[in-house]
């Protein structure tokens, strides 16, 4: 028989079994009910009953209620409910007493008959969903009711079998161990739980095991922690691994039912390889002008380790007493990068032999230092087309600001490196000289001036020079030339500022007047130093002195104290101001002193001649007063000014009604009737002949009125009162400075129509020249032209 099936039947014999013992155990602790009432004292009832009156005899009773904890096999699941125990009172005859529960259970899970007090489970029951049950007997007399013993509580507890395997609650599980750890080195501990009753039994009591993972890993079968069981375990062998471990309850017997779960376990990675280059030897050709800091080549040291300890870090330990390389770590790849920290020479050193290193970042304290590896580079140079070296890469050169044209200020010079020796070109980069100040020599790198030079507009020069190869004109070269404009005494000192000086009238003599200093745009190397002195014609003047301050400043001295305003106001005190250059320049400055009234401590108070021949004494009354009379007049003025503004500009009389609209609303004969309206007052000659003042001037002189136009029977030619009239108005004084309307209302006597409207004039048969009226001017030539179209039209 397999080894399953003897299991599973030594697990029903023992159920079986324990389903005899709890019966035997029920009936054993049925309760006993008494015939008298008892008062329940421990374990036994002390009762008193009469045998007569009168007397009391003292006797050991039967107790009423006599039971312990009632027991159920948990998962019982036979054809009928099971006995569970009985209850019994011997107080009354069987027949009468009336059994029945209450509590937990009572009528559903659990059921007693209530004549023989047998209880028994009505459901399967499971004591990991309740492990026990508590109640409430009662016993009553069936034919009265009433209660022949005191309710009391009974527990019903539910008996476990080993009906739950062991579980893994937290599964599965993921652990971490260094690799090369020693053996019995603690991994992780699991743990399982039993839902079984710890305290019944064996059935929760549990011991593990190993399914899967040996040899390499170990179980303590109590404590359930794995171990390492093997020497030596190796990441870079193996990194991962999976375990099985068994938990089986029953104490591990047979019978026991168990469960599993899986712990995978890594290797943790430590520092326990070196680094190793691919390639014991490394050749780069490299070319001569590769630029500074730029990859010549890669070398590569791999590790098997990961993570920090695979880092390596790279360095040149022999080969390079110059310092032309270096090489750095690329994090990203671990790749060693050789670069340049110097220019390469390929006419210089050809050929370049280097030993490389790769050093582990991190060591393991147990090992013997870090972990190493080295290699060999060659690196040949590359010959390449080299632009032009400067014997200089920047020039100083000096120049006299007072340099001639064309003298030559110095010399560049360059030359190719290569070994071809290709012929130079010089050229002067424009842009830094927009002035074309110098000029260059293309074959030999001469500098010539090519305009005048001016220290004191600018006093350096900042050029670059380019220099080509003839036969490559792609390389160039470039170098800076500083030229200094060399100083010479070509400007005169003249003073600081415009110096004006203040003289107090009550000045003592010999009192500074005015401290006086100079300037000089010229910079000589020895310093400047100045003379002053004054003007031949000013050195035996009484008024001023001056003196030397031995600073380049002198000092302005009063040598009287008799400067009065009213004598004189002002004075002018001319200064020669010389340099010590080579020649000397000189100029001469004039101070100007002005005479001011001070207070007695020496401030200036007041500096004008008027406000000095004020008459003195003038009281406050007087001052207020003389305010007032010139606020009144402001006051007229301004009135008067308003009023004449209203007021029209000529006078008009009523009847002059030019620029005014007349009505012609009387239809009368025609042309001829001329009595229908009364056109005088366009015709008034002699209306103008009054005088017409005008009020937007005063007239200076006072004329007559002008004497009017007469004419004569005939009329007066119009010609000639239009021009009478413009030369009256252009010689006019009283007329104003501007345009203003002159009035031509004149039409001259005896017209025919008496009318000038376009109608008469074009119905007239009479033949008229306008021509005349083009020579009156701009004004009437534009008339002469209309009248002149007409009669041209009208004769066509």
């Amino acid at each position: 028989m397999p080894k399953r099936s003897e299991e599973m039947l030594m697990d029903l014999w023992l159920s079986l079994l324990l389903v005899w013992i709890t019966c035997v155990l029920s009936v054993s602790m049925t309760p006993i009910i008494g015939q008298s009432k008892s008062t329940q004292t421990g374990g036994s009832a002390v009762v008193a009953s009469g045998v007569g009156e009168g007397q009391r005899l003292l006797s050991r009773a039967k107790r009423g209620w006599v039971w312990n904890q009632m027991f159920v096999l948990e998962e019982f699941s036979g054809p009928d409910p099971i006995l569970v125990g009985r209850l019994h009172t011997d107080k009354v005859d069987n027949d009468t007493a009336r059994y029945s529960l209450a509590g937990e259970g009572a009528g559903t899970i659990f059921a007693i008959n209530e004549k023989t007090g047998d209880i028994h489970a009505m459901k399967r029951l499971d004591r990991e969903e309740k492990a026990e049950y508590t109640l409430t007997a009662k016993v009553t007399n069936g034919i009265t009711g009433q209660l022949l013993e005191p309710m009391t509580e009974f527990i019903i507890k539910v008996q476990d079998i080993n009906d739950n395997a062991p579980k893994f609650t937290e599964g599965p599980y993921h652990a971490a161990v260094e690799e090369m750890s020693a053996v019995g080195t603690s991994v992780i501990t699991v743990t399982a739980t039993d839902a079984d009753d710890p305290v019944y039994g064996n059935s929760a009591k549990l011991v593990y095991s190993i399914l899967e993972g040996q040899p390499y890993f170990s179980v303590d079968p109590n404590s359930a922690t794995i171990r390492i069981a093997l020497h030596g375990m190796d990441r870079e062998m193996r990194e991962d691994y999976q375990v099985v471990i068994q938990a089986k309850d029953m104490g591990g017997h047979m019978g026991g039912l168990s469960g599993t779960t899986t712990v995978s376990i890594t290797l943790q990675d430590i520092n326990d390889n070196p680094p190793k280059f691919s390639k014991s030897l490394y050749e780069f050709v490299i070319p001569e002008d590769l630029p500074l800091g730029k990859e010549g080549g890669k070398v590569k040291a791999n590790d098997r380790d990961i993570g920090e300890n695979a880092k390596s870090t790279y360095s040149i330990i022999e080969g390079d007493d110059q310092g032309v390389f270096e090489i750095i770590t690329n994090a990203t790849t671990q790749e060693g990068i050789l670069q340049l920290r110097k220019p390469l020479d390929y006419e210089s050193k050809r050929n370049y032999t280097l030993k490389v290193e790769a050093t582990n970042i991190r060591s393991e304290p147990r090992s013997n230092g870090p972990f190493k590896d080295t290699a060999t580079v060659k690196i040949v140079v590359e010959d390449s087309d080299e632009p032009p070296v400067f014997s200089k890469p920047m020039y100083l050169l000096e120049v006299d600001e007072n340099a001639p044209i064309n003298k030559i200020i110095g010399t560049v010079t360059a030359r190719d490196p290569d070994a071809t020796g290709s012929p130079i070109r010089y050229f002067i980069d424009r842009h830094t000289d927009l002035e074309r100040q110098f000029n260059i020599n293309v074959d030999n790198g001469r500098i010539t001036l090519a305009k005048p030079l001016d220290r004191e507009t600018d006093m350096w020069h900042n050029i670059t020079v380019t220099a080509t190869e003839v036969r490559n004109h792609s390389q160039i070269s470039r170098a800076v030339v500083a030229i200094r404009v060399m100083d010479i005494n070509d400007n005169a000192p003249e003073f600081a500022t415009e110096y004006e000086a203040f003289l107090c009238e009550n000045g003592k003599p010999g009192q500074v007047i005015q401290t006086v200093s100079a300037v000089d745009k010229d910079d000589p190397i020895q310093g400047h130093y100045f003379d002053y002195r004054l003007v031949p014609e000013m050195l035996n003047n009484p008024n001023f002195t001056i003196k030397n301050n031995q600073d380049n400043s002198i000092s302005v001295l009063a040598k009287h104290d008799t400067f009065r305003r009213q004598k004189q106001e002002m004075y002018f005190l001319p200064i020669i101001v010389t340099d010590n250059g080579n020649p000397p320049m000189s100029s001469t400055n004039t101070l100007t002193i002005r005479v001011c009234g001070c207070s007695k401590d020496g401030i200036v108070q007041s500096c004008n001649v008027e406000a000095y021949v004020l008459p003195i004494g003038l009281s406050m009354g007087a001052l207020i007063a003389i305010l007032a009379c010139i606020i009144l007049l402001l006051v007229v003025l301004f009135v008067t000014l308003r009023r004449h503004k209203n007021e029209p500009l000529i006078i008009k009389d009523d009847e002059d009604v030019r620029e005014n609209i007349i009505r012609y609303d009387d239809e009368g004969g025609g042309e001829e009737d001329t009595e229908a309206f009364d056109i005088a007052t366009l015709q008034n000659p002699d209306g103008i002949n009054g005088y017409l003042p005008r009020k937007d001037i005063k007239p200076d002189l006072q004329f007559m009125p002008r004497a009017g136009q007469h004419s004569g029977p005939n009329g007066v030619d119009v010609d000639e009162f239009i021009n009478v009239r413009l030369h009256e108005a252009d010689n006019d004084p009283t007329a104003p400075p501007y345009d203003s309307i002159q009035i031509y209302g004149y039409e001259g006597r005896g017209s025919i129509a008496g009318s000038l409207s376009s109608l008469e004039t074009a119905s007239s048969d009479s033949d008229q020249n306008y021509d005349y009226l083009r020579e009156w001017g701009p004004r009437f030539r534009r008339l002469g032209e209309l009248y002149s179209v007409g009669e041209s039209d009208r004769e066509t």
